[in-house]
């Protein structure tokens, strides 16, 4: 992955299906981003299930940032969701999830979105409150690395 100036305005991406070359530049990212990261074997697997979809934010031909989420009738649960470091603050998390949240829109069934933060993440608890979401349920314990609660938060349709 080349290193990159941190953005100073909104960079305008390509949000596209994922694909078996974007592997390593999404699992760098995972890797940057998270303290205790998805095995690649663990993420492979995930993204291989029918139900599951990956997409991810393009520019220039790199991959900024991506999202894994999973289908189901009723609601969109998002399994992993990043976008680098260098790129934090520049709209690629906001154009991610505008993407979801359209998903859903347009749905006949689907009604909401669904994630689920470690407690400690407090810049992804509060990325998602500005996009609407809310706080629906703690899951004590859901991090057995750490003992850290999960907290999920769900964006509806209106």
């Amino acid at each position: 992955m080349s290193t990159v100036k941190q953005p100073s305005r909104e960079t305008q991406v390509h949000i596209r299906w994922m694909i078996r070359r974007d592997m390593p530049e999404v699992l760098d990212i995972e890797r940057e981003v998270f303290s205790d990261p998805w095995p690649e074997d663990e993420f492979l697997a995930c993204y291989r299930q029918r139900t599951c979809i990956g997409m991810v934010a393009e520019n220039r031909d790199s991959v900024l940032g991506f999202m894994l989420y999973e289908l189901f009738k009723t609601h969109i649960n998002i399994l992993d969701f990043a976008v680098s470091p260098w790129w934090w603050r520049a709209g690629i998390g906001r154009q991610l999830c505008d993407k979801l949240k359209n998903k859903v829109e347009v749905s006949s069934s689907r009604r909401f979105v669904r994630v689920m933060i470690r407690e400690t993440n407090v810049d992804a608890l509060l990325f998602f409150k500005r996009m609407g979401f809310i706080a629906s349920e703690i899951h004590q314990g859901r991090y057995t690395s750490t003992d850290d609660d999960g907290i999920v938060m769900e964006w509806h349709k209106s």
